[in-house]
């Protein structure tokens, strides 16, 4: 019997290649009435973090001048497909986060690990840095720089960098195909972060909030 008999012909693997997936940006811009190419993403906001929609730069830009992370804060049209993002009504890509909104506070039964010791005193000392900072009144700047970024004004370190990171991500022009058209956004969120980050926001201890830095960048 030679490999060419019909016993083996039968058991040849007869799957084909599959096709390659469509790319996101492949798909027709999100905007209602909008036949253009959804080039451009557009980021859901804190209720689908993580999620995002598909526009062309036209409607990109106009989703982004009303865009507030917290879809109550922004413009009743941006506002709209946010909404409807979130609640699966519209088509959306990406991952959603899923991210505890508080630090858990390890036990206060005291272990003889260092690194139950640790953990305990970082969930203390952070929640005391949260007290604080919601006791002070924030500056002008600190205030339009958390705005900036869709964040509340409680917001973490984590939650700040990640933040930041999703912005450069969303309006940088080597993610965009050379598209420069959300340069405006991008820097407005390098200078927000600057400002953050000079007045101790990303610390995970303030050891002197009445001696913070000022708002003006160097």
């Amino acid at each position: 019997m030679t490999f060419d008999s019909k016993i083996f012909v039968g058991l040849r693997p007869t799957s084909k290649k599959s096709a390659p997936l469509r790319e996101p940006y492949q798909s027709k811009c999100q905007w209602d009435g909008c036949e253009s190419g959804g080039t451009n993403r557009a980021p859901v906001g804190r209720d689908a973090e993580g999620l995002y929609l598909v526009f062309c730069p036209q409607h990109a830009r106009e989703y982004n001048k009303g865009y507030n992370f917290a879809s109550n804060l922004s413009d009743p049209v941006t506002a709209r497909y946010q909404n409807e993002a979130a609640s699966g009504a519209r088509k959306t890509w990406g991952t959603r986060v899923d991210h505890a909104t508080e630090m858990p506070l390890p036990s206060t039964v005291r272990s003889g690990t260092a690194k139950t010791l640790n953990a305990r005193k970082s969930a203390a000392q952070h929640q005391a840095t949260k007290a604080d900072l919601q006791r002070r009144k924030l500056k002008v700047l600190e205030a339009k720089a958390f705005e900036t970024l869709g964040l509340s004004q409680d917001a973490t370190p984590e939650e700040i960098r990640r933040r930041y990171k999703q912005m450069l991500k969303l309006h940088h022009p080597d993610v965009n195909r050379g598209d420069r058209n959300s340069e405006d956004e991008l820097q407005a969120a390098i200078d927000a972060y600057k400002i953050l980050k000079l007045n101790g926001f990303l610390l995970n201890r303030r050891h002197s909030l009445c001696g913070s830095t000022d708002n003006t960048l160097p």
